[in-house]
């Protein structure tokens, strides 16, 4: 997009060419006209210098080069606008001069431009004085080149202030990002550090004292469906242990699980459930943003911690599918009856999974995301689907 300040230079450039239009038209048909001899060569010669001048200087506006090219340039017009006026002292030449101390406000800097100014003025003042031209006359031209330049140079200092603003309120705008950004770390390493030291501790403890009554259990001559009791609640210590872990290294900056982990997720949920669950991956797989690949995987671990939880299963199943237009998520159990489903509501009955997560979470993970989850009772058992915009 074109800024205001830019476009408005455009304009005056676009105008500058039809000014130099008109100009060389009105010179080449004055007295004397442009020719192939006598002052008519000479008239054609300051014509030349002119549009070469105004050529290259256009040519080098947008370019990195060196001052020396475009004080070449400048000289070139001043010269062919002094034979111009040597041939036509009335005529409209002296505009070049003009052209000459708006360049040289515009593009010289510092002292060099007040140097340029000096020679044009002088070589203005030669110019007019051989052409007959009266002190008056010579005096008003000399001020408006004077005027000309100042006004030319304090528009490229404006516009380079301008510039200047900018770039500071871009520095700024990085400055306060980067503030904000190592505030949320900062945040999400204390947050990481409590996490560490009071659940990753609780959660240890509790599985090194499930292990140990699983043992005590067992030497005691304990009833094989207690020690197996003791040996899933050993396993479910663990996977949440396991679980924290992974949440401290999310907020400490870590990979966030996702859909690779499903697999794995899958055969824990096997050995846990003592269930059988078929995994599925479906279309061409593709890379996933951090939170739709982190939305797909706490789906699914809720869908089958509801499973273990809330029904008698005889089956699961879970399909990935990677589709154009978005990716989905289906869990669905086959169960031969469903627990509590007709004393409570159902959406009540996952509301209450999962630490509070449940299908509530699952849902607002999904909305944040552009997506949508449904989950609904099937013939046989229950069905829960995430599906992700692409």
């Amino acid at each position: 997009m074109v800024n205001d300040g830019e476009g408005t230079f455009r304009s005056i450039r676009l105008a500058g060419f039809v000014v130099l239009a008109l100009l060389g038209a009105v010179i080449a048909t004055g007295n004397p006209s442009a020719g192939l001899r006598g002052k008519g060569l000479g008239i054609t010669l300051g014509l030349a210098g002119y549009g070469v001048s105004f050529a290259v200087g256009f040519a080098l506006r947008r370019r990195e080069t060196a001052a020396t090219p475009r004080a070449v340039m400048l000289g070139v017009l001043v010269i062919s606008t002094g034979v111009l006026l040597g041939f036509q002292p009335n005529g409209a030449a002296i505009a070049g001069l003009y052209a000459a101390a708006g360049a040289a406000g515009v593009r010289a800097r510092g002292r060099a431009g007040f140097v340029l100014l000096a020679l044009i003025v002088a070589a203005g003042a030669v110019a007019l004085g051989l052409g007959g031209h009266g002190a008056v006359d010579v005096i008003a031209d000399e001020v408006g080149l004077v005027m000309v330049f100042l006004v030319t140079r304090l528009a490229r200092e404006a516009r380079d202030g301008r510039e200047r603003a900018e770039r500071l309120l871009a520095e700024l705008e990085d400055s306060r990002d980067a503030f904000v950004q190592a505030a949320a770390v900062g945040e999400r390493g204390r947050i990481a550090r409590e996490l560490h030291d009071v659940l990753a501790h609780s959660l240890s403890a509790l599985a090194v004292q499930l292990e140990g009554t699983r043992l005590l259990a067992r030497t005691r001559g304990a009833d094989d469906e207690v020690v197996a009791a003791i040996e899933r609640a050993h396993h479910l210590a663990g996977s949440g242990l396991e679980e924290a872990r992974r949440a401290i290294g999310a907020l400490r900056g870590d990979d966030l699980p996702g859909p690779d982990l499903l697999g794995a997720l899958v055969l824990s949920f096997e050995e846990q459930a003592g269930i059988t669950c078929a995994f599925e991956v479906g279309g061409t797989v593709r890379t996933l943003p951090s939170d739709a690949r982190l939305a797909l995987y706490r789906t699914a671990q809720e869908a089958l911690t509801n499973v273990r939880k809330h029904a008698d299963p005889e089956r699961v199943e879970l399909r990935l599918r990677y589709a154009p237009d978005g990716t989905s998520l289906v869990v669905e159990d086959h169960a031969a009856a469903r627990v509590g489903a007709g004393a409570r509501g159902l959406d009540t009955d996952l509301g209450e999974a999962g630490g509070g997560y449940g299908l509530s979470g699952m849902r607002e993970r999904a909305e944040l995301l552009d997506g949508r989850l449904t989950a609904a009772p099937t013939a046989d058992g229950f069905r829960v689907e995430l599906w992700l915009p692409a």
